[in-house]
């Protein structure tokens, strides 16, 4: 599935997010950039140590909930990963709305401070963060249309989602947004 919002493309795909031609991947990181199962094991299994290493380096402190960082790529075809932080699911009264929402912006002003065209997103904290999936799938959706919608860029903005449930909450979601 695939929408336009202004001049911009965003898509939605089933797959693996570590085989995505793009500019940069973003990266479900915990708080310590510290590395892990899911996307984030993924995508440093197969980008090697150096993206481990540049993490160490460059942000010893990690990365707070809500916000990302961005380092080289290591051995992946993307140029960059972002490293994004969602928030734990607590039953929705710990302001996890606004810090997912905040993640998925910071990445989206991450790939354009460094000439990005292209960005893949898995469904952040819809893992092990056991965020709601259909939860999940709104607030990405409404905060990458809001950011397009503002800035127009990146140009291809794609949702790679693991398995059938997932892709068909984000579908739902674009749909409902009235863009699908």
């Amino acid at each position: 599935m695939r929408c336009k919002v202004k001049n911009a493309i965003v898509e939605l795909c089933r797959g693996d997010i570590t085989l995505q031609d793009v500019d940069a991947l973003v990266n479900a990181a915990n708080r310590r950039l510290a590395g892990g199962g899911g996307v984030d094991g993924a995508i440093h299994r197969r980008g090697g140590p150096a993206i481990m290493r540049e993490t160490a380096e460059k942000y010893p402190d990690g990365c707070p909930t809500g916000s990302a960082v961005i380092t080289s790529a290591g051995s992946l075809s993307a140029r960059h990963v972002i490293h994004a932080v969602g928030p734990v699911w607590s039953g929705g009264d710990r302001g996890e709305p606004d810090l997912l929402a905040g993640a998925y912006r910071r990445c989206l002003e991450l790939a354009v401070e460094n000439q990005c065209e292209s960005i893949a997103f898995p469904a952040l904290s819809a893992g092990a963060y056991r965020y709601p999936m259909d939860q999940a799938a709104r607030i990405a959706v409404a905060a990458v249309i809001s950011f397009l919608e503002a800035h127009g860029r990146p140009n291809l903005v794609r949702f790679v989602l693991f398995d059938d449930g997932a892709y068909g909450a984000f579908s739902a979601a674009l749909e409902a947004y009235g863009v699908a």
